[in-house]
């Protein structure tokens, strides 16, 4: 029978690029899979026909074959073979949909790729002062390490893991279903291809044991709650020789006895006599340096605020810090000497006040 030319088969131009020739091959694997097509014989014609041209146009070597000699090239120099049944296509679908239909992503007979170790976090709590200026802090994490008396294989020292006899070493078994080749993962090995007959005993078979690391970190000037240090390489161990993963130290700012934050802004209140907020004086006000001094204006007023610039929190994205903001309280006397009350009596009449006279009682305050 007269073959139909590959890239027909396809629907791409003989100039097509890997990823026109992929993503075409993709579309009609979908559109004809005999799961979508259950009992059409047509549909598996077309779909073996599908990867049997991609299996020629996807090998750089074969296709040049192909575009020179044809069919007829391919036959002579042995780099074709015709697909006769569904596990034949099985290596090139799976490598295109991974687990698609069920199948694995991986070719069979292969170790299991390289996988990133999880990622860890760590909570540290800092001091408002701390988060200002930068700090550095000393943590302990528990952490998995290969053991050192398997070197991490978790077989007994002297032996080592055996291949898998029920899977024959490829992690997946394969049982026919009609015109369809399914595979799940090993039972035996659960997937790892190889069996531990005698397991090492610090780690318990693992490969792996637990220790407590100290590790160094550095918080820079400017964090708040819930900022986040990524720390590389810290994290948990890769598996199947995978990168490990990271260590992510989350900073809470422990809540300030003096200080209130905001952003990069700290806010205080500071109590004044009402003679002190009505003549004007100098006094002192905390800031993280220490104290400085600070000019009120006479006729100052209950919840007036001062700002001064450059006391707050240092900037975390950019240069300078924020502002240090002083809310002023005002605070009356709630008892008075027989002289300061006098003399605030004169200061009421000067100013044409009317205030309460202790003198006059009211009738009723006499029973």
């Amino acid at each position: 029978m007269t073959k139909r030319d590959y890239y027909e088969i396809l629907g791409v131009s003989r100039t097509a690029t890997p990823e026109e020739i992929k993503k075409a091959y993709r579309q009609l694997a979908l559109r004809y899979h005999p799961d979508r097509n259950p009992g059409d014989r047509e549909a598996e014609a077309r779909f073996k026909e599908a990867a049997e041209a991609y299996e020629v146009l996807s090998d750089p070597s074969k296709r040049r074959t192909y575009d020179q000699y044809g069919h007829e090239g391919l036959s002579r120099t042995g780099g074709f073979h015709e697909f006769t049944s569904f596990d034949d296509i099985f290596t090139s679908f799976s490598d295109i949909f991974g687990d698609m239909f069920g199948f694995p992503g991986t070719r069979r007979g292969s170790r299991r790729r390289p996988v990133k170790g999880a990622d860890l976090r760590y909570d540290a709590a800092i001091t408002l002062e701390e988060s200002a200026k930068g700090t550095e802090i000393e943590l302990e994490i528990p952490k998995a390490f290969p053991c050192d008396s398997c070197g991490g294989t978790g077989a007994e020292a002297g032996t080592s893991p055996e291949r898998c006899a029920t899977c024959g070493g490829k992690g997946q078994v394969y049982r026919s279903q009609g015109f369809f080749t399914i595979s799940t993962t090993c039972p035996s090995c659960r997937g790892e291809g190889q069996v531990i007959k005698k397991p090492c005993r610090p780690c318990k078979g693992t490969g792996r044991v637990v220790h407590k690391r100290k590790l160094k970190v550095k918080i820079p000037p400017g964090v708040d709650t819930g900022s986040t240090m990524r720390v590389p390489g810290e994290g948990e161990l890769g598996e199947y020789g995978g990168p490990p993963g990271d260590l992510y130290v989350v900073v809470t700012v422990k809540p300030h006895e003096v200080f209130v934050r905001q952003g990069d802004d700290l806010y205080v209140e500071i109590p004044l006599s009402f003679v002190q907020a009505a003549l004007g004086t100098t006094v002192k006000v905390p800031t993280l340096e220490g104290e400085t001094e600070l000019e009120i204006r006479p006729g100052t007023q209950p919840g007036e605020i001062y700002t001064l610039k450059g006391k707050g929190i240092s900037r975390l994205r950019g240069s300078g810090q924020g502002s240090l903001h002083i809310g002023i309280k005002v605070e009356i006397p709630k008892k008075l000497t027989k002289e300061q009350e006098d003399l605030l009596r004169k200061f009421a009449e000067l100013s044409g006040e009317e205030v309460k006279d202790p003198k006059k009682k009211k009738l009723f305050g006499r029973f």
